[in-house]
C-alpha cells in the first residue's frame, strides 16, 4: 500500500504538534495501543465470567457460547473491511468512529436486561473492534519507519498478549467484587470511561492519514463471507442445546452453499481487476495456502481451550472468578516471554523452532490432562501451573512462526491484504472453536466435566501433534521471514 504521511518532527516536539505534523509521537503510539487493547481484552473478559451471566440472566450454556462467539464472527467478517474503510476515509476518523461505537455497544452490554440483547450487544461490539483495530498497524504504518516501526509493531504484539492476561485477571476480579451487585456487568462498563479517556486523548495526538491508492472494498465478498459463518456458527453453538432441529440441519447446508459462492464470487472479481476480501491468487501461494491451513485449526483449539478452562475450574474446581483469571497468569506470562524470544530463535532454527514450540505445547497439554483425570475432584489451582508454562511457552513459538510463514511469499504491495485475510482467518477459528470443541465440551459435561476436559483437550493436542507433523511443509525461514511484521489493511 502507498500511504499518505509528510515527514514527521523531531521526537521532542509535543505529541499535539507531531499529530499536526503528521507524525506519531510515543504517547499517540500508547493511545493508539489502547485502542487496540479494549477490543483484543473483550474477546477473552468474558470467559470468566459466563457462570455468572448464565446465572444472572437465567441463560443456557448454549446462549453462553454466542456471548463468546458472535463477537468473534463479526469481528473476524469485517475487520478487512475496517481496514479498507480506514485507507479510503481516513484512519484517525474510522479509529474514532469505531472507539465511539465500542464505547457504545460496551455501555450496550453491561445494562442488557437479556441474554439475547447481550448477544446482540457483543455482536455490535464486534463490529466495531473490526472498524477500531484495523487502523492501529496502519498508522503506525503510515508514520514510523525503520527502527521506530520495529518497536511499534513489538509492542503491538505485545499488548495483544497482555490484553489476553488482563482481560482474564480483570474480568474474574470485577465479577468477585460484584460491585453495587452489578455481578458481570462491570466487565463491560469497564470499557466506557476508558474508551472515552482514549477518545479524547486520540483527537489531539493521532495524525490523520488515509491511502494515495485505497484498495476496493468488497461489500459482496464480505457478506458472503459473513452469512457463511453465521450460517455455520449459529446450528453449531445452538444445534445440540434444542435437540438439532431442521432449521439447524438447514443453516448448515446453506453455509456450504454460502461458502462455494464465496469462492466463485471472489475469483470473477479478482478477475475484473478487483482485490477482494479473500483474493483467490494469495490464498494459492504455497506459503499461505499451507500456513493459512495450520493456523485455522490452532486458533479453533486455542479459543476453545480459553473457554473450556475457565468453565471447569469454576463450575468443576468451584474456584471463583478472579481464581479462574489468577489460574491462566502462568501460561500469559509465558505467552509474553516466548513472544519476545521467538524472532531470535526463528532465525536461528527456523521451522525447527516451531517443532520445539508444538512439541513443548503438546506435553503441557497432555500434562493438564493427566492432572485433571487423574485427580479429579482433587486438583488444585496450583497443579497446572507447570503444564500451562509449557502451554504458554509453546504457543508463543508455534503462533509466531505459523504468523510469518503465512506472509513469507506475499509481495509487498499485497502485504496489507495478505495480514488481513490472515488476521480474518485467525478470528474465524477462535469464534468457531467456541461453537464446535466447546459444544462438544458442554455435550459432554453433565456426564462428567473431567471427562469432557479431557476429551476437548485432547482434541486441542491431537491439532497440535499434527502441526508438528506438518512443519517441515512450511517454506524456509529466512532471517528476513522472522522479523517480518504482520500487517492488517
Amino acid at each position: 500500500m502507498t500511504f499518505i504521511a509528510s515527514t514527521p518532527p523531531a521526537i521532542g516536539s509535543s505529541p499535539r504538534d507531531m499529530a499536526r505534523a503528521g507524525g506519531l509521537h510515543p504517547i499517540g503510539l500508547f493511545v493508539l495501543l489502547g485502542g487496540a487493547f479494549l477490543p483484543i481484552a473483550d474477546f477473552f473478559i468474558v470467559n470468566v465470567a459466563l457462570p455468572t451471566i448464565g446465572t444472572t440472566l437465567h441463560a443456557p450454556p448454549a446462549a453462553l457460547e454466542l456471548v463468546v462467539a458472535v463477537y468473534g464472527v463479526a469481528y473476524a467478517a469485517l475487520l478487512v473491511l475496517g481496514g479498507r474503510l480506514g485507507d479510503r476515509f481516513g484512519r484517525h476518523r474510522l479509529f474514532g468512529i469505531g472507539l465511539v461505537g465500542f464505547i457504545l455497544a460496551s455501555l450496550a452490554c453491561g445494562i442488557a436486561p437479556t441474554i439475547e440483547l447481550l448477544i446482540v450487544a457483543r455482536l455490535v461490539q464486534g463490529a466495531t473492534a473490526a472498524l477500531l483495530v484495523p487502523q492501529v498497524l496502519a498508522i503506525c504504518h503510515a508514520t514510523l519507519d525503520g527502527a521506530r516501526r520495529a518497536r511499534a509493531l513489538a509492542l503491538y504484539g505485545a499488548t495483544s498478549g497482555i490484553a489476553a492476561v488482563i482481560g482474564q485477571l480483570a474480568g474474574g476480579l470485577l465479577v468477585s467484587a460484584n460491585i453495587a451487585g452489578s455481578a458481570w456487568r462491570p466487565i463491560f462498563l469497564v470499557n466506557v470511561p476508558l474508551g472515552i479517556a482514549l477518545a479524547v486523548a486520540a483527537r489531539a495526538v493521532i495524525p490523520a492519514s488515509r491511502s494515495a491508492r485505497p484498495t476496493g472494498i468488497d461489500i459482496i465478498g464480505t457478506l458472503l463471507f459473513a452469512a457463511t459463518l453465521t450460517a455455520l456458527l449459529v446450528p453449531l453453538a445452538e444445534g445440540h442445546a434444542l435437540g438439532w432441529p431442521l432449521w439447524c440441519w438447514a443453516m448448515l447446508a446453506a453455509a456450504i452453499v454460502l461458502a462455494v459462492s464465496t469462492v466463485i464470487v471472489e475469483a470473477r472479481a479478482e478477475r475484473r481487476g478487483e482485490v477482494p476480501l479473500l483474493p483467490p491468487s494469495l490464498l494459492r501461494l504455497k506459503s499461505m495456502s499451507r500456513g493459512l491451513a495450520m493456523i485455522t485449526p490452532y486458533s479453533i483449539g486455542f479459543g476453545a481451550f480459553m473457554f473450556v478452562f475457565a468453565l471447569t475450574v469454576q463450575n468443576g474446581l468451584h474456584a471463583g472468578p478472579f481464581e479462574s483469571g489468577l489460574a491462566i497468569l502462568p501460561m500469559a506470562v509465558m505467552f509474553l516471554v516466548g513472544s519476545a524470544l521467538s524472532p531470535a530463535l526463528i532465525g536461528r532454527f527456523g521451522r525447527g523452532a516451531l517443532a520445539m514450540g508444538g512439541i513443548a505445547q503438546a506435553i503441557g497439554l497432555a500434562a493438564l490432562i493427566a492432572v485433571v483425570t487423574w485427580r479429579w475432584p482433587h486438583v488444585a489451582l496450583s497443579d497446572f501451573a507447570v503444564p500451562l508454562v509449557l502451554v504458554g511457552a509453546g504457543q508463543s513459538m508455534l503462533f509466531s512462526g505459523l504468523f510469518r510463514a503465512v506472509l513469507a511469499d506475499v509481495p509487498a504491495h499485497h502485504a496489507g491484504v495478505g495480514g488481513g485475510v490472515l488476521i480474518t482467518l485467525q478470528q474465524a477459528g477462535l469464534a468457531l472453536g467456541v461453537a464446535t470443541l466447546g459444544t462438544i465440551y458442554l455435550t459432554l459435561e453433565p456426564a462428567g466435566i473431567a471427562t469432557a476436559f479431557a476429551i476437548t483437550v485432547g482434541v486441542q493436542l491431537a491439532i497440535i501433534v499434527a502441526l508438528v507433523a506438518c512443519v517441515r511443509l512450511l517454506p524456509p525461514f529466512t532471517q528476513a521471514t522472522a522479523s517480518a511484521p504482520v500487517v492488517e489493511g
